[in-house]
């Protein structure tokens, strides 16, 4: 997809979106089993939730709501072995991106999504792509605006909410959002999107549990004041979290000796690169930082890249370095927010392509703070690409 693209106003591209599903639904309602895959943030998380508790009114037995797995590709073969053995005879994908070489080809696929599209997926495949829509919603109000014709989802108005302000923020351009918040109040709203987060972010990856939260709760109180089983464990992941992010703000960013970048090199079991490298892109507005993370993935790099730069497309920039890229993957996502993951040795290659000079390179990193051995599950990614970490 070129970088210039025309843009659609909203309300002229949700019309056609919600044609395209409504047909999608009505052609598959009486199918025995459909897999719902979606990212596992609390954008893809809402998403998957509103699809698990709505479709089943709407004619499907059988709905399975399924996350990714820490370091997977969505369009791995390891994503594939997984799904195929359910049995799906159609699936949707939430929040996983869009790419050629489809999840499985030969199931039919409905892709709701935002990022940034990367080819048409093989197979019997139908796109719903917010990439484009003036403004570009997240995946989850995008989900509830596409069911709410069909069904009554005011009710789980919430989960979307949970969605919109976690990839969205506070300023999303959702009309619906302030009532909401005022319903449910900010307060909860926000906190349950902390919980849900800090499922995946925290070394155990416990989504399973965000997840059943997200499908069982009335609402964000539940969830927001420990009120429904599991909720305490969220806040003893949130916990967690902190510590980590605080230890992870006291690296300080190394700068490029060519080019905008900098790179900042963490060493944690938790998802925190994605934050701090959001951290450092309020920081550093004429920069595009890297936050890269040695202990989130055995024998892998864990990066995230953002930048407040709108003339900087990151997923071209980075893909612009060719790099070996192993069992990992990198330069997918949006277009000020991207990364992936690396072999060690890969991961240097992308940032000598970069502009760094050795002075940033893992080795110096390693050097200046020892690694601590790696905890939880050896997860690793095929081949192939993934959405933005």
């Amino acid at each position: 997809m070129p970088d210039a693209l025309l843009r659609t106003p909203f309300e002229h591209a949700l019309r056609a979106a919600r044609v395209t599903f409504a047909e999608w639904i009505a052609a598959r309602a009486r199918m025995a089993r459909l897999v719902v895959y979606c990212h596992f943030d609390a954008d893809g998380l809402a998403a998957g939730a509103l699809l698990g508790r709505t479709l089943p009114s709407l004619g499907f037995g059988a709905v399975d709501v399924v996350y990714s797995e820490r370091g997977e590709s969505a369009f791995s073969d390891r994503a594939r072995t997984r799904l195929a053995a359910l049995a799906p005879v159609a699936m949707i994908v939430a929040d996983l991106g869009v790419h050629r070489a489809g999840v499985l080809p030969g199931v039919p696929t409905l892709y709701v999504d935002h990022h940034r599209p990367e080819g048409t997926p093989a197979g019997e495949a139908t796109v719903i792509s917010g990439y484009a829509w003036d403004p570009t919603p997240n995946t989850a109000w995008m989900t509830y605006e596409l069911l709410a014709p069909l069904a009554d989802v005011a009710p789980l108005d919430w989960l979307a909410a949970v969605g919109t302000l976690s990839d969205l923020g506070d300023r999303a351009p959702w009309e619906a959002l302030g009532s909401i918040r005022q319903r449910h109040t900010a307060a909860r709203l926000k906190d349950t999107v902390a919980l849900v987060n800090a499922a995946r972010r925290a070394s155990a990856f416990d989504v399973a549990t965000a997840l059943r939260l997200l499908l069982e709760a009335e609402g964000p109180r539940e969830i927001a004041r420990g009120e429904i089983a599991g909720a305490k464990r969220l806040r003893a992941y949130r916990d967690e979290v902190n510590a980590a992010l605080g230890e992870a703000r006291r690296q300080a960013p190394v700068f490029a000796r060519e080019g905008p970048w900098a790179v900042v090199h963490v060493c944690s079991p938790c998802q925190v690169h994605p934050l701090i490298a959001q951290q450092w892109r309020t920081r550093l507005p004429k920069h595009a930082v890297i936050a890269a993370n040695r202990g989130y993935l055995p024998d892998l790099v864990a990066f995230s890249a953002r930048t407040a730069r709108p003339d900087m497309n990151l997923p071209t920039l980075l893909r612009a370095v060719a790099v070996a890229e192993g069992e990992g993957h990198y330069g997918h996502g949006h277009d000020q927010a991207s990364g992936g993951q690396l072999p060690p040795s890969s991961f240097d290659q992308l940032l000598l392509g970069l502009g760094f000079g050795e002075h940033a390179l893992l080795g110096a990193a390693a050097a200046a703070r020892p690694r601590p051995a790696p905890r939880g599950k050896k997860a690793r990614g095929e081949q192939a690409p993934a959405p933005a970490p």
